[in-house]
Order: C-alpha cells, then sequence, then structure tokens
C-alpha cells in the first residue's frame, strides 16, 4: 500500500454501507453509503486514487464480492484488507476468549472510540440490526460486550411472531411519533400509548432503552468510575428519545478505528 496517499475505508454492516477516504493524518476528503440490494454506485470518479482499501464486513459473502467488484471498476490494482479482531491493536485490548470472534465492526468502533475520548471509561451501544453494548476501560482494555435484537428487528420479529400485532418497519415507525416532542421527558405521564402500532413502536424503544440505562448503570456501579455512554447507529434517534441517562453521539467509530487500523499497519511496514 502506498505511504502517502490516502485510505479508503469501508464499513459494510447488516443495513448498508459506509464508506470514507481520509488522508494518513485523519482528515477526511469524501464519505457516502449505500443500501444493500440497490443499483446505487459510490461517487468516487473524481477521487485522488488511494494507496490501499481497508475493509471491515460484517454483511457476508455477496457483499463482499460486490465491494470488490465497485473497487475493481474504479482502481482495479487497489491492494485492499479486510480487517479481523486481534488480542491487542491500537492500544486497545480484547478480553474476548477467542479475539478473533470479536465482529470487525465492534473491533473497530473500539478503537475509534478509545482514541476519541482517551483517558476515559466507555461503554459504547450501537443501535443497528443489532444492539451492541462495548465496556471498555479508560486503559483501552475491552472487558467483554453484549448483544441483543435491534429496535427494528425486535418490532418486525414481533409482527411476524404474532397473529394481530402489526409488522413495523423503521419509516412506518418513526411516522407514529410526535413531531412536538424531542425526548420522553417532553410527553404527560408515562409512556403509555393508545393504539396497537405506537404501543408496540414504544415498547421496542423503552426495551432498548432499559437495557442500556441498566448496563450504564451497573458498570459505573462496578467500576466506582464515572463512565461515558457513547451511542451511535442507524436506530440512535429513537433510542436516545427515550434515555433518561447522559450520552454523547457519535457516528463514525467503526471508519475512525478503521483509519487507526490502516496508519497502524502502515507504519509497521515502513519502519
Amino acid at each position: 500500500m502506498t505511504s502517502g496517499a490516502p485510505y479508503l475505508l469501508i464499513d459494510a454492516g447488516n443495513s448498508r454501507i459506509k464508506w470514507a477516504l481520509v488522508q494518513p493524518d485523519g482528515m477526511q476528503i469524501a464519505a457516502g453509503a449505500l443500501a444493500h440490494g440497490g443499483a446505487d454506485q459510490p461517487d468516487w470518479s473524481n477521487l485522488p486514487a488511494p494507496g490501499g482499501a481497508w475493509l471491515s464486513n460484517v454483511a457476508g459473502e455477496s457483499v463482499a464480492a460486490r465491494i470488490a467488484a465497485l473497487l475493481d471498476a474504479h482502481w482495479p490494482q487497489l491492494p485492499r484488507a479486510t480487517i479481523r479482531a486481534s488480542a491487542q491493536q491500537c492500544g486497545v485490548t480484547n478480553s474476548y476468549t477467542t479475539p478473533h470472534a470479536l465482529g470487525s465492526d465492534r473491533w473497530a468502533g473500539l478503537i475509534g472510540a478509545h482514541a476519541a475520548f482517551p483517558g476515559e471509561n466507555l461503554l459504547i451501544a450501537t443501535f443497528g440490526t443489532a444492539t451492541t453494548l462495548e465496556a471498555l476501560r479508560a486503559d483501552g482494555c475491552f472487558v467483554g460486550g453484549l448483544i441483543a435484537p435491534g429496535w427494528t428487528l425486535m418490532m418486525r420479529s414481533l409482527g411476524e411472531h404474532t397473529a394481530q400485532l402489526p409488522t413495523l418497519d423503521a419509516n412506518a415507525a418513526r411516522g407514529l411519533r410526535d413531531p412536538g416532542a424531542t425526548s420522553d421527558r417532553d410527553r404527560r405521564g408515562p409512556f403509555f400509548e393508545t393504539d396497537t402500532p405506537r404501543s408496540l413502536s414504544a415498547g421496542c424503544t423503552l426495551a432498548q432503552a432499559g437495557l442500556i440505562e441498566r448496563m450504564w448503570r451497573d458498570l459505573q456501579d462496578e467500576w466506582q468510575v464515572p463512565v461515558r455512554l457513547v451511542v451511535s447507529g442507524g436506530a440512535v434517534d429513537e433510542v436516545t428519545s427515550a434515555l433518561k441517562v447522559p450520552h454523547t453521539r457519535h457516528d463514525s467509530l467503526v471508519l475512525s478505528g478503521l483509519a487507526l487500523i490502516a496508519a497502524e499497519r502502515t507504519m509497521e511496514r515502513d519502519a
């Protein structure tokens, strides 16, 4: 991979593909996103040629093939590396029993979070197809995490496995929100609803929020230190609307972590 050239970073999640072109110093040149199964193409035609592509892919072989075809169409000889979690990297130590079993997106996100909030104890909540939680100590030790069904997956599962409940997707559920209320604090009384679709959406939202709040409080009780709650993901607006604990939003943890991995490996190669 070419020293000094920008890095092409690709985060292929279960719902979409996010990408960014960044300079080795971390300055972003361009960024975008693609939906799975669509015909849209990334606008790479006027970008400077990257020195290499760094990928996190948790979406399977068909998505990997699509990414490879896109890269070949624009930069057919471009070196590329698909990352995997390791025991230690970029200041983060992995406490998973089998380090490689940790998802590459979660690993890159941990690295990105550790760099974004240095010296802080973190609980990282990502609201995607799955909701994931990562506990990361200030010294960079990832002590473990949790995986639960995501907000949309909860709603879809209820609709598909019950006879009388509707199947809500994210767009339908967002259309049910009160446009005048920015959080549950703006509502009068508890979060109870008066029709089935809103009851379903609110129940799944509060299930997500309750999990996050419980683990945030438990982690602070266990560690006896302040813990910053960092949130991200496609359903972040919906879930955080119900959160009653302080939180910080960061929308590019995985891409930030990929940039750090790329920089570290390039330095190791050139040393």
